[in-house]
C-alpha cells in the first residue's frame, strides 16, 4: 500500500503513476485462444468436447452438453431455503429497477411534414458467460440475464464451465430465477466460440456479456464484429472518499478488503482528509487480514496496488476521483451528495455509510456489471439498452422531399457523389 500526501512534493507525478499503474493480465494468450476459436468454428461440438475433455477433465457427448432443465429444478431444490430467499430478493431487485430503463419509442412530424422516428427493439439472442469452479458467482448470473430478459431479448442462453463435473447450484438457480432459456456446461475461449459461431448443438447469438478469465476475455474480443460484447473487464477496483469523522475504520477497512479479495490485481483506494482516519484505516486493514478467508489474496491486493491518499480539502477529491474513474466510488461523509454531484466518472456511487459497495453487489437492484480500468470515462454499466437495438424512422410525402431535396443534391454533388444527387433530382423533375 503507498501513501501519498496532497501537500508533498511530488504529488502530482505519483498520483499520475498510481492512475496510469496497469494491472490487466500480462500473458499474451492470443494465439492459444485464436486456435481454439479456429477449432470450434470448423469442428463444431467435437471441437468443445475435445477442449472440455482437456481443460475441465470432463468426458461428454454432444448431448451432454446442455444441462438439462428438470437438473436446473433439483439444484434450486438443493440450496438452503435462507440462501434462495437471500437469492430470489435479489433478483426481484434487480428486475424491478432494471424494468425502470426501458425506453420508449419516438415519433413526430417536423415543420416541413417529414415523420421521423425511432424503435427499440430486443436483440434475437444473447450469451451469458458465467465463470465456474471456485469463482463462482450466481449474482452475476442475476446482473447479466435479468436485463437481457427485461429488454424481450428472445433467447438468452448460458454456459458455464463444470470441471470435474461439478456444479455450483446457486448458479443453476439463479439462472431458474432469472429466467435463462438454456444452459450449457462448457466454459473458456471455447464456449465463447461455441457462442459467436454455433456448434451441431448450439445455436449461435448476437451478443455476448459476462466475465471471465484472461482467455475468455481474449476470446470475446477476437469474436467481436462477428457478436457485439458488453466489455473486456479488468480487476475490480474501488475508491472511498471519507471526511474525518464520518465512518468507523473498521467499516471503511472492511469496504476496502471486500474488493481486495476479488483476485491480487484488485484495487482499493481511501481518500480523506483526515490523517487519524487514515491512520486507524490502515491498522484496521492489517488486524481484519489476519483472519479474511482469502486474505492471501487480499493482502497482495493491498500491499501490491491500495493506496491512501491524504487531500488539504475534501473538496479536491473530485478532481482525482475523475482521474481514477473508478468501477466503484464510495462516498461517506455530510458533503456526500453535494461530491456526487461534482463527479463525471465513475461506474457506480454508493452513498453514506450504510451503503457499501456489497450491497449493490447483491441487493441493491442497480447492476454490478461496471467499467474497470479508467474506462467510466467512456462506458456504463450494464443495463437493458444493452440488449436492445435502435432503428430510424423516416418519411417524407412529395412537399417535404421538395423542401429537402435541394440540399441533399448540393451536399452530394459538393462530395463528388453524382449518383447520389441524381436519387434526388430525378424526383425532382418528375411529375409523378
Amino acid at each position: 500500500m503507498i501513501l501519498l500526501r496532497q501537500v508533498d512534493a511530488g504529488f502530482a507525478e505519483r498520483f499520475e503513476a498510481l492512475v496510469e499503474g496497469r494491472r490487466e493480465e500480462t500473458a499474451d494468450v492470443r494465439a492459444a485462444v485464436a486456435g481454439i476459436i479456429a477449432a470450434v468454428r470448423e469442428e463444431g461440438d467435437a471441437a468443445v468436447l475435445r477442449f472440455t475433455e482437456r481443460f475441465d477433465r470432463l468426458r461428454l457427448t454432444a448431448g451432454e452438453l446442455r444441462i438439462p432443465d428438470e437438473a436446473l429444478d433439483e439444484a434450486e431444490a438443493a440450496c438452503s431455503a435462507a440462501t434462495l430467499e437471500a437469492l430470489t430478493l435479489a433478483a426481484e431487485r434487480i428486475r424491478a429497477f432494471h424494468a425502470r430503463q426501458v425506453p420508449e419509442d419516438v415519433g413526430y412530424v417536423d415543420d416541413q411534414g417529414v415523420r421521423l422516428g425511432l424503435r427499440w427493439r430486443p436483440l434475437d439472442a444473447v450469451g451469458l458467460y458465467v465463470p465456474g469452479g471456485k469463482a463462482a458467482y450466481p449474482s452475476s448470473v442475476l446482473m447479466n440475464a435479468i436485463p437481457a430478459v427485461v429488454a424481450g431479448v428472445g433467447r438468452v442462453i448460458m454456459a458455464v464451465p463444470t470441471p470435474d463435473g461439478a456444479v455450483n447450484p446457486l448458479v443453476l438457480a439463479a439462472a431458474r430465477l432469472a429466467g435463462v432459456h438454456e444452459v450449457y456446461r462448457i466454459g473458456g475461449a471455447q464456449a465463447v466460440a461455441a457462442m459467436a459461431y454455433g456448434t451441431g448443438r448450439i445455436a449461435p447469438v448476437d451478443k455476448i456479456v459476462g466475465p471471465g478469465n484472461a482467455y475468455v476475455a481474449e476470446a470475446k474480443r477476437q469474436v467481436f464484429g462477428r457478436v457485439g460484447i458488453d466489455m473486456i473487464a479488468g480487476p475490480s477496483e474501488v475508491v472511498i472518499v471519507a471526511e474525518a469523522g464520518c465512518c468507523d475504520p473498521a467499516w471503511l477497512a472492511a469496504d476496502l478488503l471486500s474488493q481486495a479479495e476479488h483476485d491480487e490485481r484488485a484495487q482499493a483506494i481511501l481518500i480523506t482528509d483526515d490523517d487519524a482516519l487514515a491512520a486507524a484505516v490502515t491498522e484496521a486493514v492489517e488486524s481484519q487480514l489476519v483472519s479474511l478467508a482469502r486474505g492471501a489474496i487480499a493482502g497482495t491486493s493491498w500491499r501490491d496496488h491500495g493506496a491512501i491518499v491524504l487531500v488539504e480539502r475534501i473538496e479536491s477529491a473530485t478532481a482525482l476521483v475523475d482521474r481514477l474513474a473508478p468501477e466503484h466510488l464510495e462516498l461517506i461523509g455530510p458533503r456526500a451528495e453535494a461530491l456526487a454531484n461534482v463527479v463525471r466518472h465513475a461506474g457506480a456511487i454508493f452513498l453514506g455509510p450504510f451503503t457499501p459497495e456489497v450491497i449493490g453487489d447483491y441487493v441493491g437492484g442497480p447492476n454490478h456489471v461496471l467499467p474497470t480500468g479508467r474506462s467510466a470515462r467512456f462506458a456504463s454499466g450494464l443495463a437493458v439498452h444493452d440488449f436492445l437495438k435502435r432503428t430510424t424512422l423516416l418519411a417524407c410525402d412529395r412537399g417535404g422531399f421538395e423542401l429537402l431535396a435541394p440540399a441533399a443534391s448540393i451536399l452530394a454533388r459538393a462530395e463528388g457523389l453524382e449518383a447520389h444527387a441524381l436519387a434526388v433530382e430525378r424526383r425532382l423533375g418528375s411529375g409523378a
